[in-house]
């Protein structure tokens, strides 16, 4: 996948505002806002890219109040980096392909991964695999 460079003010007229600010800002949106992706076998895709990231079946609900993932896709555009902010150190999930922050991951989720990707929903797209457009 060809890299995604957008200048700010691209990024704000295709995003929502909390998009931009969760995405673009390293924002957080509000626990609970985001638990309505519909139901059925598909794809999460980046926001601001589309670009596939995690697949439905490993989503779980870790009781959070954020889409939470045991893995993403293989070859999936997911990089990590250091967060300090908040006066601790966390591992940032991002989106290799647009730069775009999606959350964040820890050591505490379930198995086959022990991994739980805490993902702001408002950074997700839902691709149904149902859906009559689906390529």
């Amino acid at each position: 996948m060809d890299k995604v460079v957008k200048s700010d003010t691209e990024w704000r007229a295709q995003l929502s505002d909390l998009a931009y600010k969760v995405t673009r800002k390293h924002g957080t949106e509000r626990a609970g806002t985001h638990e309505d992706f519909p139901g059925g076998p598909g794809t999460f895709a980046c926001v601001c890219c589309g670009a596939p990231l995690f697949d439905k079946s490993t989503k779980f609900d870790s009781g959070t109040g954020w889409p939470s993932f045991f893995a993403p896709m293989p070859d999936a555009p997911v990089g990590e980096s250091v967060d300090n902010s908040w006066f601790m150190r966390r591992t940032e999930v991002h989106c290799d392909r647009c730069d775009a922050h999606l959350g964040h991951v820890f050591p505490d989720g379930p198995q086959p991964t022990g991994l739980r990707y805490c993902i702001n929903g408002v950074a997700l797209e839902f691709h149904s695999d149902n859906d009559e457009n689906a390529d």
